[in-house]
């Protein structure tokens, strides 16, 4: 039979963790997606009609075979998967679609809405972020829809220099 200090220091020791063993809470992991996404677009050769635009001028170019790592690297950085965020986001959960949306104001990444059909294969993904301070705000729709489009507008406001949107899209051949 064990001693009662000696239970009482196994309790404590079974009910320790070394530090930054706690799991982190796994939202869908954007970065690695991307990443992955990216490399497999980029072996593939995929072309897009892409179109640019800045405050309603906008340039069309056809047959464009972009860097997709740059290309979509407002998605990859768009990542909520860190652990000082992880209780920082509420998840909306159904069959087709899971929305993680930012419970503090302050985070850039405000929502992921990530859409998948009946048998669980991904349709899309809506990203919004927005940051804003003394200076500066800017709020950015990301949309991608794997083998068909992405799309990226950005409305900036910056004092002194005025507001300008963007938009950039491409739809894949």
């Amino acid at each position: 039979m064990l001693s009662k200090s000696t239970l009482v220091a196994l309790l404590l020791f079974a009910s320790c963790q070394a530090p930054g063993t706690k799991q982190a809470k796994k939202y869908m992991d954007l970065k690695g997606f991307f990443e992955k996404e990216s490399a497999r677009l980029s072996q593939t050769g995929v072309r897009v009609a892409k179109t640019v635009s800045r405050n309603g001028l906008s340039e069309n170019k056809d047959n464009v075979l972009p860097n997709w790592e740059t290309e979509l690297s407002l998605f990859t950085e768009s990542d909520i998967n860190k652990a000082a965020w992880r209780d920082s986001y509420k998840i909306v959960q159904d069959s087709t679609m899971t929305t993680y949306i930012a419970l503090d104001s302050k985070l850039r990444t405000r929502s992921i809405e990530i859409r998948k059909n009946q048998q669980g294969n991904l349709q899309g993904i809506t990203i919004v972020n927005h940051t804003a301070n003394a200076l500066y705000s800017s709020a950015e729709e990301l949309i991608y829809i794997p083998d068909s489009i992405y799309r990226i507008a950005k409305k900036q406001d910056v004092i002194l220099l005025g507001n300008n949107n963007y938009e950039i899209s491409g739809i894949f051949k």
